[in-house]
């Protein structure tokens, strides 16, 4: 399965879910290798800072933002059990491409209005993708979300009946995910019992089973 993490709009965690899919399924047995489509690096950045940690490396990062990824993501998925695209903000050539890719895209949104009409946008590209890929699956993901919050629930329940629509799991705002991300570590191996390490691996159960 390729699955592709994308949002027209930056600082809504893309990176972070990408990096955490790929360890958790790597950490269960499957074969990962995550690409990294974003000019700005950052997943490239957290492996090499595992690495200056001698942490071991638990899945393959590959640099490759470039808008021929619709055609070379399916080759390495030949090798792999799960490819992850760590998408780029803005950059809609590189998001086409990496929509091209996907079996399943999950877009990122913090509960906010100013995200919702934000990914008006990252929508528009789904539609025109879905004209050349029509099995193109898509879920929203709540993400740095205070589910405690007005607005947090709001958003669920406006989402709740959109196309695409939300997966059951949200992800909270939690500083645990900045403090391992700074020794190129994921929450499971900074903070094994956490509430996030928990949340991460329901989402990463969630979206095994939509598997084509």
């Amino acid at each position: 399965m390729i699955v592709a993490v994308l949002n027209q709009k930056g600082g809504v965690g893309k990176t972070t879910l990408a990096l955490h899919l790929a360890g958790e399924w790597a950490l269960r047995g499957k074969r990962v290798t995550l690409l990294d489509a974003d000019p700005q690096g950052s997943a490239l950045d957290w492996s090499q800072q595992r690495a200056r940690e001698n942490v071991s490396p638990l899945f393959g990062v590959i640099g490759l933002a470039r808008d021929t990824l619709h055609r070379e993501a399916p080759e390495i998925a030949r090798t792999a059990d799960h490819v992850v695209i760590d998408g780029p903000p803005r950059v809609a050539r590189l998001i086409r491409s990496a929509l091209l890719a996907a079996d399943l895209v999950l877009i990122p949104v913090q509960p906010s209005p100013f995200d919702g009409w934000a990914s008006a946008e990252m929508l528009a590209l789904l539609r025109e993708a879905r004209i050349y890929h029509p099995k193109l699956s898509a879920r929203f993901v709540l993400n740095r979300c205070d589910t405690r919050t007005g607005i947090a629930r709001a958003t669920a329940e406006t989402l709740a009946d959109h196309d695409p629509p939300v997966l059951a799991t949200t992800i909270g705002q939690r500083v645990v995910f900045a403090d391992a991300a700074q020794s190129g570590r994921l929450v499971v191996e900074f903070a094994q019992q956490s509430t996030a390490s928990g949340e991460i691996t329901a989402l990463a159960a969630e979206v095994a089973r939509l598997a084509p």
